[in-house]
């Protein structure tokens, strides 16, 4: 059911400074994998051009994605056969990749699915499902009686479910964005800030407690605390992360002339490229790449608060959300201030999971930046019965939707 009013909506053009930003972050990231990979390819005996060609060829198609993305009305994603599919999906592939004969055991955790000689990471794909799953409950109508049962438990219980399932793999960090990001959504859309906080302490307990059963998990957990005082296998790529990162200086070593990716430091072209970065560009290439990406953020925000809808303003911010909470964790992995576990950093880990999933993020965000037009133009809004005129589409009381026409 509707309010009454009717927003008419003109779509306007992609925002193009954001894109501008998206594909500024997506070039460096391309040049970075390149750069990181190169002698690691040739040490396997093929080219030091093999990670560019491998990686670019994933990028065309995360490019394809993020077109596609880009034209596709974001109120598709409202529809509740679309939302429950993707939902399902995520879960069934969280669930299989636990099983032993199709999940890749890598250094003690099953993260991976080999679909057609891709490796596919159901992590990063259920994270995409969640915010568009919480951003479509956010969207109905109701009232205090039917909020629980129709908004809150939903949302515990698929969170709970997700959180649970990647704990399994075992995915520290994964799971935690998933608390994270619905924690975050649902204070945004009006959760009281004590239900939110009882939320996240709930998944740090369950967290931590699953974290201290095990004794691999253990270690793990309590030695990135200290790395330098046992160095060993456990610590190990904390320490060379964090050798890279301080030989980098104010200016860095200059592309390609990394010494951590001569096979010192594990996995430097996906999770810890970041690693690579601050080795290569310094101090002042590091704080451009973080400032591009904060830009886009902000940019995000800006979209999310000047929709015309609450769909998709929640859609947008969700989005945002889950690009600042996957950067913010990649950083805190790579720097120690986080204990060390798989997670790829937007744009510019070696992969496709994340690379076509996190275009895929960005095309719908572009697509609602479209009708989210700039503060100084009102939409009209008209109600039905009167005919009258109003700019009040701005405020938006839990529940409520305006239908809306879209020129």
């Amino acid at each position: 059911m509707s309010d009454g009013k009717v927003v008419e909506i003109k779509k306007g053009p992609i925002n193009k400074p954001m894109l501008c930003v998206l594909l500024m972050i997506a070039g460096i990231g391309l040049l970075m994998v390149f750069s990181a990979g190169s002698y690691a390819a040739q040490n396997e005996g093929g080219s030091a051009l093999d990670p560019f060609i491998k990686q670019g060829g994933l990028m065309v198609g995360g490019l394809v994605i993020l077109a596609i993305g880009a034209n596709i009305p974001y109120r598709f994603w409202r529809n509740p056969f679309i939302v429950f599919s993707i939902l399902l999906f995520s879960i069934f592939m969280l669930i299989i990749v636990l099983i032993p004969s199709i999940g890749k055991l890598i250094n003690g955790s099953r993260r991976w699915i080999e679909i057609f000689g891709i490796s596919v990471q159901p992590g990063e794909i259920a994270k995409f499902a969640l915010v568009i799953f919480i951003a479509q409950r956010l969207s109905l109508k109701y009232n205090q009686k039917s909020y629980l049962g129709f908004i809150a438990m939903p949302v515990l219980m698929v969170a709970g479910a997700m959180f649970l399932l990647i704990m399994e793999q075992p995915n520290l960090s994964t799971a935690g964005s998933i608390i994270i990001i619905a924690g975050i959504m649902r204070f945004i859309g009006g959760m009281d800030l004590k239900h939110v906080a009882i939320l996240v302490v709930l998944g740090l307990i369950v967290g931590v407690a699953y974290a201290l059963s095990a004794e691999y998990r253990r270690e793990r957990l309590l030695l990135f605390l200290d790395p330098w005082e046992q160095a060993g296998d456990e610590t190990y790529q904390l320490v060379q992360s964090l050798y890279a990162i301080a030989s980098g200086g104010l200016f860095g070593r200059g592309i390609g002339q990394s010494m951590q990716k001569l096979l010192f430091l594990p996995y430097c072209d996906s999770d810890f490229i970041f690693a690579v970065v601050a080795e290569e560009l310094g101090f002042f290439g590091t704080t451009l790449v973080v400032g591009l990406f904060a830009a886009f953020i902000v940019m995000g925000c800006n979209v999310a608060r000047r929709c015309k809808d609450r769909h998709g303003s929640m859609l947008a911010m969700g989005l945002t959300v889950f690009f600042a909470v996957q950067i913010m964790l990649n950083i805190a992995v790579v720097t120690g201030c986080f204990p060390t576990t798989g997670l790829p950093m937007p744009f510019f880990s070696a992969g496709g999971t994340s690379l076509w999933v996190f275009m895929g993020a960005a095309g719908i965000l572009l697509n609602v930046s479209r009708y989210a037009q700039p503060e100084e133009k009102k939409a009209a809004v008209k109600d039905k019965n009167s005919g009258a005129k109003s700019d009040n589409v701005r405020s938006f009381p839990d529940g409520k939707r305006l239908e809306y026409r879209s020129k």
